[in-house]
């Protein structure tokens, strides 16, 4: 049985449940601990770690962000997030004021190709949570446009795809300037995704852990057995930490599931025990209560 999720996601950002609905399915699956990490975004935060404790779950606070490095596109996790910092707030408002544009434009360019998609169809689907390109792609599949959402990445929504708007993004040097000054524990996350050979890889990371990266996400729903245990092996190697989780999005993303991906992912506490280890020998909290937190 796996033990903890850490990099999960919310209807407030692109996932398919509230941060109520998160915990509690998290609790159901076994779990003994959950970070909720949506995108760019801190808003769930105080109703998960609020619904996490009614029911006796450890709950870490975090966020996932997009950054840039020359380039290089590829996203960090943060964890153990602090709520009490406006530079970090301010920040993200400046990237979800500029997402709201970017969606706008989105439909102009769908529009432009003869699609018969208005932005109202695309809010209905984002419920409480801030707009993203699954909800337009849950949208295009009712609607008829597209046969899956991975239909609508590849020919509309994804890089190269038709309709594609790139969103502005924050520098890997300044968020990890900006969550080690918070005290935050700044994780690479799916290094699988970012497309570079393992020696690349190894300087890519061994620069972003002179800028304060702390830890490697090794476990991870999409790294194969023989890629989990070598990011295992780079982060012993460069002294790393260690960090997993199934970007779980909920039913939008059907065949991940909390805790075990896509079915053979299985992160022990240890793994968060070692995180927190990290934490207390840098004399930062491990504790992950409302009260402590809010």
């Amino acid at each position: 049985m796996p033990e903890i999720d850490l990099h999960t996601h919310s209807s407030i950002s692109d996932g398919s449940m509230n941060p109520e609905e998160l915990m509690a399915a998290a609790k159901a699956a076994g779990l003994k601990a959950i970070a909720l990490t949506d995108h760019d975004t801190l808003d769930g935060l105080e109703r998960a770690a609020t619904a996490a404790k009614e029911i006796g779950l450890e709950f870490i606070p975090g966020c996932e962000l997009t950054v840039t490095h020359e380039t290089l596109r590829f996203h960090m996790l943060a964890l153990w997030l602090p709520l009490d910092a406006p530079d970090i707030q301010s920040a993200l408002d400046e990237i979800i004021r500029h997402r709201n544009e970017r969606n706008h434009i989105i439909i102009q360019k769908l529009n432009d190709l003869g699609i018969n998609l208005s932005y109202d169809d695309v809010l209905a689907k984002a419920g409480d949570g801030a707009v993203g390109r699954p909800h337009f792609a849950v949208a295009m599949m009712e609607k008829g446009i597209v046969t899956s959402a991975q239909d609508a990445f590849d020919r509309y929504l994804g890089a190269n795809g038709k309709a594609y708007e790139p969103k502005k993004v924050l520098t890997a040097a300044h968020s990890l300037e900006l969550l080690q000054r918070h005290g935050a524990t700044p994780v690479l996350a799916h290094p699988c995704q970012i497309g570079l050979g393992k020696d690349e890889l190894a300087s890519l990371i061994l620069t972003l852990k002179g800028m304060g990266l702390d830890a490697i996400e090794a476990y991870y729903s999409d790294h194969s057995p023989s890629q989990t245990r070598s990011f295992l092996e780079l982060a012993r190697r460069l002294d790393l930490g260690v960090a997993g989780g199934s970007d779980f999005h909920g039913p939008i993303k059907p065949d991940i599931r909390l805790g075990t991906g896509r079915g053979r992912l299985d992160i022990p506490y240890s793994v968060l025990e070692d995180l927190k280890k990290r934490r207390r020998d840098k004399g930062l909290p491990t504790e992950t209560t409302p009260s402590v937190l809010f």
